[in-house]
């Protein structure tokens, strides 16, 4: 009786599958990085989504613009990721990068805040303005923080999770996707509290960290 093959059994059948995976995600990172596509590209790309969500948002369409918002924000990510892979990211792109992150943020709230005005809930509409001056405290907050040399990822409410926050509230919003379910007020509230808490919390830890250089 001859012998079965290694790579026909159930073992090896795996194995092969891991390695064909994983030839084909090589494959297909090696025909991205030689793409022309730039991280720049990218990040124009997650803006114009963001923007598309905002105009959904006023148009009340609120599960197409969290779908949009999600795709937007995991472009976000990676931009990036793809820029450290390919090798073609720039001190630009990286500017690019995170001015955008703030835009896209601050063009999505502004949209919440004119229905929350438009449908006469005039305190979270201004607790939108909150929010957008504690997503840019939390990151003016870093930045700051590392242009004197100190390393400040601390806090609760980094980009991640205000995206996935923001992301709950828009698709649970006005009973749209199910009714009698408005969470959008309560994302705003949350996300208020923690950027606040969040700034706080890096002031604190900045804080600390240059009274240990300065001894």
């Amino acid at each position: 009786m001859s012998e079965q093959p290694a790579s026909r059994g159930p073992v090896g059948g795996e194995l092969r599958g891991v390695r064909t995976s994983g030839e084909l995600a090589d494959y297909a990172r090696g025909r991205l990085i030689d793409s022309r596509l730039t991280p720049n590209a990218i990040s124009v790309t997650g803006l114009v989504l963001n923007v598309a969500a905002a105009a959904l948002i006023l148009e009340r369409h609120f599960v197409l613009a969290a779908i949009a918002f999600i795709v937007g924000s995991i472009m976000d990510t990676l931009d990036g990721r793809y820029s450290r892979m390919s090798g073609k990211g720039s001190l630009f792109g990286a500017f690019l990068d995170s001015t955008l992150d703030r835009v896209e943020e601050g063009v999505v709230i502004a949209a919440i805040a004119w229905q929350f005005a438009d449908s006469g809930q005039d305190v979270a509409a201004a607790v939108c303005v909150l929010v957008v001056l504690g997503s840019l405290m939390v990151s003016y907050t870093r930045a700051r923080a590392e242009a004197l040399g100190v390393e400040c990822k601390v806090g609760i409410a980094t980009r991640p999770v205000r995206v996935v926050i923001l992301s709950a509230g828009i698709l649970f919003a006005e009973g749209e996707l199910i009714n009698d379910v408005d969470l959008l007020p309560a994302a705003i509230y949350v996300m208020a509290g923690l950027t606040a808490l969040t700034t706080v919390q890096r002031v604190w830890h900045v804080r600390g960290e240059l009274r240990k250089l300065e001894r």
